[in-house]
């Protein structure tokens, strides 16, 4: 059970100087979920999975991360290294008064919540990805043609300014594409109307540039493969908190044989979910992403 049930719901929460705006609900003596958006989404990804949490027990955070909170979007690549990702949301877990929490992650949440169980395992009671993969396996993906030319677009992430510009004017379309329903594309598409709400979501991509490993730039220390979507390792890339990973067979950005090698990389019971869906786990299945959660919080 979290600590001091008595003390009002987080709005947000600081570090370094930077304020991260956060949705916390749920009962407050249940067990602290954190769940981490991806791109280009934002704490209301995570709602109607939020709600199924709450009616099973749980209490959820669910914070707009580094560079999609107002009062948390530095300038300069640097800001947005995967060792800052982490130490974000280990200072959510310090404020939510648990000293264990269950960590979920979609996209870049996922990668985020890879590497913080990389990092921090002692600070974890459980891991659940959805959709992003182990950055190891993803590594080795990234040198067979299906995976490369999935992940065309972070190499075109690099470019200064452009990405912000074109996708500012053309969001709804570029999701909608990508298989997200019209609602959630508008929503989005509204938050992400200018290139400046983009400048900080793609320093993500910029930190990370997708062919060099941010673990051994994070850490000082090589490890045996390449991160993409900033996911860091430590010497050993084995994680060692009971997890799921979760995975759309129709995802178009992130494959299979990455989804199948994340397995070898878990040295912890470990369960894989394969779902007949695409990459918007969060809002398009509910259900499903809930009940991995559960099952895996409450065999943890």
């Amino acid at each position: 059970m979290a600590d001091h049930v008595d003390t009002p719901p987080l709005t947000s929460f600081t570090r370094d100087g930077l304020t991260f705006e956060v949705v916390d609900g749920g009962p407050r003596d249940g067990e602290v979920v954190v769940l981490l958006h991806g791109f280009p989404e934002d704490a209301s990804a995570w709602t109607a999975v939020s709600e199924r949490l709450h009616d099973n027990g749980f209490r959820t955070l669910a914070p707009d991360q580094r560079g999609y909170s107002p009062g948390a979007s530095p300038t300069g690549t640097d800001a947005y290294r995967v060792t800052q990702l982490v130490r974000d949301v280990l200072a959510l877990v310090d404020a939510s008064g648990a000293e264990r929490v269950h960590l979920v992650g979609h996209d870049w949440g996922g990668a985020v919540a890879w590497a913080t169980a990389l990092s921090s395992p002692e600070r974890l009671l459980s891991l659940t990805v959805l959709s992003t993969p182990h950055p190891t396996a993803m590594a080795r993906a990234l040198r067979t043609p299906d995976q490369a030319r999935r992940s065309w677009y972070m190499l075109a992430f690099q470019v200064p300014g452009l990405p912000e510009r074109v996708l500012s004017r053309s969001m709804r379309r570029f999701l909608t594409s990508a298989g997200l329903p019209a609602d959630h594309a508008e929503r989005y598409a509204a938050r992400f109307a200018s290139p400046a709400s983009l400048r900080g979501p793609i320093g993500w991509y910029r930190a990370s540039a997708p062919w060099r490993s941010l673990s051994s730039r994070g850490s000082g220390r090589r490890t045996g493969g390449g991160a993409t979507k900033g996911a860091g390792a430590q010497r050993s890339s084995q994680v060692r908190v009971p997890t799921t990973y979760v995975w759309g067979r129709h995802d178009v950005a992130l494959g299979r044989a990455a989804a199948e090698g994340t397995a070898d990389l878990v040295d912890a019971d470990y369960r894989f979910v394969e779902l007949d869906a695409g990459h918007w786990l969060p809002e398009c299945h509910p259900d499903e992403v809930a009940e991995a959660i559960t099952e895996r919080a409450r065999r943890s």
